[in-house]
């Protein structure tokens, strides 16, 4: 009898960190879920790179802030694929501003989609992964050192890490581990859009205080991804691993 392809969903995955943890993901062997809102073309994209890498995949529309989509999106996928394996939590915002600039309308888009999508995901599929399923948070360096302007992102990013200690601790004894991943300066639509570019000044500061001296890539951070959905990160749960070039 055929083995069963094992399921990794990673929300917001249409471009950025989450397009290329879907890549590696599917070149391990899992089946990737394209989860994706709004850009519906950057989905196709990656999947198209998912299927060159001659990996497996599917899209699934949704917006993960809403329990409708995320509950028609969990059911899609256990109905298609029988279980969920993996999830990566990738989904999120990230907006700059001094305390006087904070709005209730800030405060709910970084909370809403940074951490209630996180919660979300989560309680809607735990039901439906075994023992050796894993669950990874992305958050962020600035979680554990915050830069100005920074609040709402740094902490909800924050939230991300208690998220996955807690629970680490309530799906132990299920076999499911939770863990956290802290990127520092990535090159990625979400950094750019924050204005924050590798060859501005911001980006400049930021590689000049980073000990590998350079920007992170995508690709940086789905290897360690790649490592913590494996078997082989079996006995590691409830961690917050910083992936920054050394930047703290």
């Amino acid at each position: 009898m055929e083995k069963m392809k094992k399921v990794a969903l990673i929300t917001g995955s249409s471009s950025g960190i989450g397009r290329e943890v879907a890549v590696q993901l599917a070149k391990d062997g899992f089946i990737s879920v394209v989860n994706y809102r709004n850009n519906l073309h950057g989905a196709e994209q990656t999947l198209q790179l998912i299927e060159r890498a001659g990996g497996e995949g599917y899209i699934i529309q949704g917006d993960v802030t809403s329990e409708a989509d995320v509950k028609n999106m969990v059911s899609t996928i256990v109905e298609r694929s029988g279980t969920i394996d993996v999830l990566v939590n990738n989904a999120g915002v990230c907006n700059f501003a001094p305390l006087e600039g904070i709005t209730r309308q800030s405060f709910d888009d970084h909370f809403n989609t940074n951490v209630w999508s996180a919660i979300l995901t989560i309680r809607e599929s735990a039901p439906y992964m075994e023992r050796g399923g894993s669950v990874i948070n992305i958050s962020s360096k600035v979680s554990k050192n915050p830069s100005p302007h920074s609040l709402l992102y740094a902490a909800s990013k924050g939230a991300l890490d208690i998220i996955a200690t807690t629970l680490a601790k309530e799906f132990g004894a299920r076999g499911i581990r939770f863990n956290t991943i802290a990127p520092g300066g990535v090159d990625t639509e979400g950094n750019r859009k924050a204005g924050i570019f590798p060859d501005n000044e911001i980006g400049r500061q930021v590689i000049a205080e980073t000990p590998l001296n350079r920007f992170g890539q995508p690709e940086d951070i789905a290897k360690v991804i790649s490592f913590l959905a494996s078997d082989e990160a079996g006995w590691i749960t409830g961690e917050r691993i910083t992936v920054s070039g050394g930047l703290l």
